[in-house]
């Protein structure tokens, strides 16, 4: 007999797959663009868009035959970032069949190559028509980076991770982005790995990735022989986010990926701001969540709302992700940008927190995250101050595309509130 559960589940997904819109020219006239370059914010401004991409951003610009929106004046901004996240990886997570963001995992020390996978990638099982996109996406997130084990601490090594644009292509993914996340600190050693352990299973996998003498078949391995593969890559100067909190264990991470020549990037860092000098020094960018401020482990004692502004007033590159369901829940790293400019932080700031700067951290600094020239015309116009939270998505383009303005939640609402639509 059919799941009645499985079945409500798949006529829900059904409402909110995107309805793919042809490419065309278009035209955004008279808007507040906040280009999050050094234009800044420009009142009365016209953007061009050709081919997906942005053309131009002046006054009384002109274009024949393209599709021309009045902004009124109203804000217009690149698309946000949603952050850390499992975006077409899990859809209810409660539901095992439908939660495919996790590697294997060892059941016992005779198959420790389970607790380190760093060959496994979350994108394989990415689903584009998933409904929690079109969620998200209908509130001004079009990219974020989907990443292995939603929660930190299910393994070590957990795999790669890849940005993804959220505008139900199956080629969502930018390779420039692969990144490979690795879980430290609390839960993990709640898991059974200890914060000492943890350093020396990275330090063995190391030493397996870049072995300084032949190994023997009888020899213990931590990783596969594609795991090996993997994590060299990743050794030559490869991007590596951390989940990691405490202070103590940032150092380590700084000293770790300084010997085996990793690019650290510091996801969470609730005492990161203790070490603020250091990772500006080593120019170590820090991924965090301006929500957390009473701690809920031991780890994040001295969480504050101030450490955004803290961060980067030392001269950290800062980005914000939302850690409490970031993957339903992404689109509230916009009103964790606003919490961080209540805190100290600047707006412009703020705003290129959840646009520029991820892109950039993530090497796509280059094509997105901003308006301006070449640049893919990814772009959100608001009712408002898109840090407000009364503020809502008037309309979202990807790739200079119009999304659907629906989502399941638009769709239940409709259904079901008194009236009917």
């Amino acid at each position: 007999m059919k799941h009645p559960i499985l079945g409500m589940a798949a006529w829900l997904l059904s409402l909110s797959l995107p309805v793919p819109a042809p490419a065309q020219d278009l035209l955004i006239r008279n808007a507040t663009v906040h280009t999050v370059t050094e234009r800044g914010t420009l009142e009365g401004t016209d953007v061009l868009v050709r081919n997906g991409r942005i053309a131009s951003v002046g006054r009384g610009l002109a274009a024949a035959g393209a599709t021309v929106i009045d902004a009124q004046g109203r804000p217009l901004t690149p698309g946000l970032f949603g952050g850390i996240t499992a975006l077409g990886t899990i859809e209810v997570s409660l539901e095992p069949s439908t939660v495919d963001n996790s590697p294997p995992h060892g059941s016992d020390a005779t198959d420790s190559p389970g607790d380190l996978r760093p060959e496994f990638e979350a994108m394989l099982a990415y689903n584009p028509d998933s409904a929690v996109i079109g969620v998200n996406r209908v509130e001004g997130v079009t990219f974020a980076m989907v990443a292995p084990s939603g929660t930190p601490g299910a393994t070590v090594i957990a795999g790669q991770g890849e940005v993804a644009r959220l505008d139900g292509r199956a080629d969502a993914a930018l390779p420039a982005s692969r990144t490979l996340f690795v879980d430290l600190g609390s839960q993990s050693s709640a898991a059974g790995v200890g914060r000492a352990a943890q350093f020396m299973l990275l330090d063995q996998a190391a030493r397996e990735a870049k072995p300084a003498g032949a190994m023997r078949d009888g020899d213990f391995r931590l990783l596969t022989p594609g795991g090996r593969e993997t994590l060299a890559r990743y050794l030559g100067g490869g991007r590596i986010a951390f989940n990691v909190h405490r202070a103590s264990d940032i150092r380590q991470v700084l000293a770790w990926s300084a010997r085996h020549g990793a690019k650290p990037v510091i996801v969470g860092g609730a005492q990161a701001p203790q070490l603020a000098s250091q990772l500006a020094a080593a120019g170590v960018p820090v991924i965090l969540d301006p929500f957390v401020n009473l701690p809920d482990s031991f780890d994040k004692l001295g969480a504050s709302l101030e450490s955004a502004a803290q961060l980067q007033k030392a001269g950290v590159s800062i980005a914000f992700t939302y850690l409490n369901d970031g993957t339903h829940n992404a689109r509230k790293v916009r009103q964790a940008a606003g919490v961080a400019v209540a805190n100290g932080l600047s707006w412009d700031a703020a705003l290129a927190a959840i646009t520029a700067t991820p892109a950039e951290i993530f090497g796509l600094g280059k094509e997105y995250g901003r308006v301006a020239p070449g640049y893919a015309a990814d772009l959100v116009l608001w009712s408002g101050d898109p840090l407000e939270v009364t503020t809502v998505a008037e309309q979202v383009w990807i790739a200079g595309r119009p999304q659907p303005m629906r989502s399941r939640q638009t769709e239940l609402r409709d259904r079901y509130r008194p009236g009917g639509r």
